[in-house]
């Protein structure tokens, strides 16, 4: 394989940090209270807030494994025409139905971007490809946090308009820096995409160790999504003020986007393996122990505890899927990823909000680090790849 130019990795994590910022910025503050304004029921807001994550469960795998054939610059294009449009109809929203299709439509972006450009990258670098993935994901997490900033200063001074144009401006930077990207490869002709579409979908699915791995990548945000949609309440139920609980949680974020590209290039020395294990040891430790702590001091020492777990394991499940595709199918595979991560995280919050009710946080908790340790169990039965891993 070609060496990679050297400004694809720059441009591919500019594109995601914008586009990622564009997406974040249209609901972190300003869905619920916009839907809110529209005089949407509690209930439609909920349907609201989860219609745009109804896309990666249905296209994640089918987009990746198109842009094994169609290439990923084709695939990226059309999500990115996706990001550029979707604000635009925000401004034309003046019920609480059209925000639900709204969203819906707005979760094609996410779903097929986040599932390509994973598997362009993944395609392109071998040797750091850990560290390649980690600090892309980091860059799209700068994006994903300074949006509520953003937001929450738009809306005060301005509007939602305002919110939404500033959503635009974002997602058309991205769809014209996106017009700069190159295939790594001769794309397929379409005379013979189709047969071999479907050829990976099924080479994909058979494959015990993608599945196993996206297991424990499902395991980890299906936590993720709890402690992110919980820890906040519990903390606040402790009477721990609105700005410590800010500091809880932001010291987690920063600790993800700082660590994952570090746990990346260990990754690449040592093997995934090595790496994934520990970081589900300690995720499942700081978890286990929420519960028996109630000051701001050790809630947050905790939060940073996951946030370093879940910024080690996150830094190599998608390299060791890459290490596990064959035949160039790396779209396909990371598509399958995606798929079952997407689920997972659907069903964190979920699933904590019925232990929470049933058991109180201390059982819900206990639940959780069990996840995350039954997710080792799927990490030994991963067979070994003939890359690093």
């Amino acid at each position: 394989m070609k060496p990679a130019p050297a400004p694809f990795f720059i441009l591919i994590a500019l594109i995601g940090g914008l586009a990622i910022f564009s997406s974040t910025l249209s609901k972190t503050p300003v869905l619920p209270l916009f839907a809110q304004s529209l005089g949407a029921s509690p209930t439609e807001i909920g349907w609201i807030v989860i219609a745009s994550t109804i896309p990666g469960i249905l296209v994640s795998f089918p987009a990746g494994a198109l842009s094994d054939h169609l290439g990923t610059r084709k695939v990226l294009l059309a999500s990115l025409l996706v990001f550029a449009s979707a604000p635009f109809l925000y401004l034309w929203v003046d019920n609480a139905w059209q925000l639900m299709a709204v969203r819906f439509y707005h979760g094609f972006a996410t779903a097929i971007f986040g599932t390509v450009a994973s598997a362009a990258i993944a395609e392109r670098y071998s040797a750091d490809r850990a560290a390649r993935l980690s600090t892309y994901s980091s860059a799209t997490i700068v994006g994903r946090s300074l949006a509520p900033f953003l937001g929450g200063v738009l809306i005060s001074l301005a509007s939602y308009d305002a919110v939404y144009v500033a959503c635009a401006i974002s997602g058309v930077l991205a769809l014209g820096a996106g017009l700069l990207l190159r295939d790594a490869r001769p794309v397929r002709t379409s005379a013979t995409a189709r047969p071999h579409f479907w050829a990976s979908l099924r080479e994909v699915l058979a494959d015990r160790g993608i599945l196993l791995v996206s297991g424990v990548e499902a395991a980890q945000y299906l936590v993720f999504g709890a402690i992110e949609a919980f820890l906040a309440l519990y903390a606040a139920g402790l009477g721990i003020p609105a700005w410590q609980i800010g500091i809880i949680l932001g010291v987690q974020l920063v600790s993800i986007v700082f660590a994952k590209p570090l746990m990346g290039r260990i990754s690449d020395r040592v093997g995934r393996r090595r790496v994934i294990l520990p970081g589900l040891v300690l995720g499942a430790a700081s978890v286990l122990l929420l519960p028996l702590v109630e000051g701001f001091a050790g809630l947050t020492a905790l939060s940073l505890a996951f946030g370093l777990g879940f910024a080690t394991v996150t830094s190599s499940t998608a390299a060791l899927v890459a290490d596990l595709t064959r035949n160039g199918r790396f779209g396909a595979s990371m598509g399958v990823l995606r798929t079952v991560m997407d689920v997972g995280q659907s069903i964190g919050p979920v699933l904590t909000g019925w232990m929470v009710v049933a058991s109180g946080y201390g059982g819900a908790f206990t639940l959780l680090a069990a996840i995350l340790l039954g997710a080792t169990l799927l990490l030994a039965l991963v067979p070994r790849s003939p890359q690093p891993g």
